[in-house]
């Protein structure tokens, strides 16, 4: 880790749990060793600092590129090894970035449904997260968290108490031999991942 990151993940491990009670359910297979693509369900803006606060090696994440036009923001997300990208009109040079780091043993967060939920409740999946599986066949570590949602839903202008867990599914490999291919081979992978992470429960 960066010194940038390793203050970040202190800072959000500490407020975890410390004030969220955090607790992590299948915490042996946060250690998997190189490559994965971690796949979460999305509901707060707590998810991406509260998931990569378990785990003990730096993450690489997706964050909304117009956040990196404010120069100190900008330069702190990239600290902490954030890539921008543009929800509707996804750039070949962030799309590049991602493939690289899988294919040279990185962990990338990502969130198959690609935007918050506004009830908690998992949503379908979208197509990109199989297209990232499809081009580099790294492994899939599904996760879910419980309780962000509680903390800090979509509009909320203000923390609330709430319980958090980070339930944590086994690492699986894609299967890329299906008859399939573009898009149609995109959306049954990532459709799988959500099927995954609905199926992490308390």
């Amino acid at each position: 880790m960066n010194l940038s990151y390793r203050i970040g993940h202190t800072f959000f491990r500490s407020v975890a749990r410390n004030f969220y009670d955090f607790r992590v359910i299948g915490a042996e297979h946060l250690r998997q060793p190189g490559a994965a693509l971690i796949a979460a369900n999305h509901v707060s803006f707590l998810d991406p600092p509260f998931i990569g606060q378990a785990f003990d090696e730096p993450l690489f994440f997706f964050a909304r590129k117009t956040l990196f036009d404010h120069p100190l923001a900008g330069r702190l997300l990239r600290s902490w090894q954030a890539i921008p990208i543009d929800r509707d009109k996804p750039d070949a040079s962030s799309l590049k970035a991602t493939i690289r780091l899988l294919k040279s043993g990185k962990k990338v967060l990502m969130f198959p449904e690609g935007t918050r939920s506004p009830d908690g409740r998992p949503r379908d999946a979208e197509a990109g997260v199989g297209l990232f599986l499809a081009k580099t066949g790294a492994p899939v570590l599904p996760v879910r968290i419980y309780g962000t949602f509680e903390a800090y839903p979509k509009g909320a202008k203000f923390l609330r108490p709430a319980q958090v867990t980070l339930v944590v599914g086994e690492p699986y490999q894609p299967d890329l031999t299906a008859d399939r291919a573009g898009r149609d081979l995109y959306q049954s992978l990532a459709d799988e991942v959500m099927e995954r992470i609905r199926a992490l429960t308390l």
